[in-house]
């Protein structure tokens, strides 16, 4: 009789972790959609469902989500449509800062600040949502279309997101992390891990950005020190569109025509990309390029791994300051991977069409007192932990994330 006694006790544990009454909460589209859609975010309780219908809803105020485990569930990205076209204020479309909050199947279009916020929601899953600009490349769009920020546990899952005036996908501040099977085009960064850990980043198409992917730490943040960061079996051709990014914005200093750039970051693998089309760069390595006071802060690459990436026609037309000079010098193609000559040189196999160094003499140098030269990369090596004896992590993002978003 023990047997039966163990697995009632199971079941009672899972009855008791799991809501009780959970209930889905239906919101159709038009009129009073604002209200309607609001009040269901905030009546909802943990394990509930907001089932958006399909249909075009029109807001003219951000929505906000602060309950823990509600999904909200559209009918598909080009069927169901939250339009921010008429937003009266500055803020994001929809700001969620809760914990084990899923958002899927619906998009969020034209909105004037950032698409979709999560900020301090930890093991938060975006699947299958799109996020745009329907006006195209502008300054004047919102900065981030997908934007989780100071979160463990991310997943961005098959979205769609086009027309941020910084990044498209953006992580920042957060650990474990996946950004997995998205489209995003004409952004300015496609998608940027931003002072971030044990993020992997794989198996996305990344097209028509000002740069495709991008990999920075930077000083003055409450999180720094970004690393054990992979990079593996993304598409990242044809980044050509002019940078749209407004001034004194970091991204703003991106080359167009960057195919993925790493600045300032420990143990970063950039493996089996296929790599093409990219006018500038296929592959940069570069520190940290301004002045700063913080002295926890480390403006330097280390750590970088370059192997089988599959690299076409890269750094055939270059969108730096005496980028055609530099070529003509190199006659009249530029090896395909950049390092600035800061830190350590990215290791890298022999697949890695040639590198090139500026040479600088110091951090915060500008292109004028570099001395363009070729170079031959050392060998990849798999990166050290930082910390003695320390374990490092696999990047990625928790299993329980997979299976709320593909069970």
């Amino acid at each position: 009789m023990r047997m039966p006694a163990l697995l009632i006790a199971a079941a009672s544990a899972l009855a008791l972790a799991a809501p009780a009454h959970a209930k889905t909460i239906a919101v159709a589209a038009g009129e009073g959609a604002q209200a309607r859609l609001q009040e269901a975010l905030i009546v909802a309780e943990p394990g509930d469902v907001v089932e958006l219908g399909a249909g075009r809803f029109v807001l003219t105020d951000g929505l906000s989500l602060d309950v823990k485990g509600v999904t909200v569930r559209g009918n598909g990205m080009d069927a169901t449509v939250l339009d921010f076209s008429g937003q009266k204020g500055a803020g994001e479309g929809l700001l969620v800062t809760s914990d084990e909050v899923t958002l899927r199947d619906f998009a969020v279009e034209n909105t004037k600040g950032d698409g979709i916020k999560s900020k301090g929601a930890d093991n938060i899953v975006y699947y299958r949502v799109r996020v745009t600009w329907t006006g195209g490349p502008k300054q004047t769009n919102g900065a981030y279309g997908i934007y989780p920020v100071s979160s463990t546990g991310v997943l961005v899952d098959g979205c769609k997101v086009s027309g941020a005036s910084d990044a498209g996908i953006y992580v920042g501040q957060s650990k474990a992390i996946t950004v997995r099977y998205n489209f995003v085009e004409n952004n300015v960064a496609g998608i940027e891990i931003e002072n971030s850990r044990d993020a992997l980043v794989i198996d996305n198409f990344v097209t028509r950005n000002t740069g495709g992917i991008l990999v920075f730490d930077l000083p003055n943040l409450p999180v720094m020190g970004g690393g054990n960061t992979l990079i593996t079996n993304n598409t990242v051709v044809g980044n050509d569109t002019q940078n749209f990014a407004p001034k004194g914005n970091i991204v703003a200093s991106v080359p167009t025509g960057t195919g993925i750039m790493i600045m300032a970051n420990d143990g970063v693998g950039v493996l089996r990309n296929r790599i093409d089309g990219n006018p500038t760069a296929a592959i940069m390595v570069v520190s940290y390029p301004k002045p700063f006071v913080d002295t926890r802060y480390n403006p330097l690459p280390r750590s970088i791994v370059l192997a089988h990436n599959a690299l076409g026609r890269n750094a055939n037309n270059p969108q730096i300051p005496g980028g055609a000079e530099i070529a003509a010098a190199f006659g009249g193609r530029l090896p395909q991977v950049l390092w600035d000559g800061l830190g350590n040189p990215p290791g890298a196999d022999t697949g890695n069409g040639g590198a090139w160094s500026l040479n600088l003499p110091s951090q915060g140098a500008g292109m004028e007192a570099a001395r363009p030269a070729k170079l031959t990369l050392p060998p990849p090596s798999i990166p050290a932990p930082t910390a003695a004896g320390a374990r490092v992590p696999d990047p990625g993002a928790p299993r329980s994330l997979d299976l709320r978003a593909r069970p």
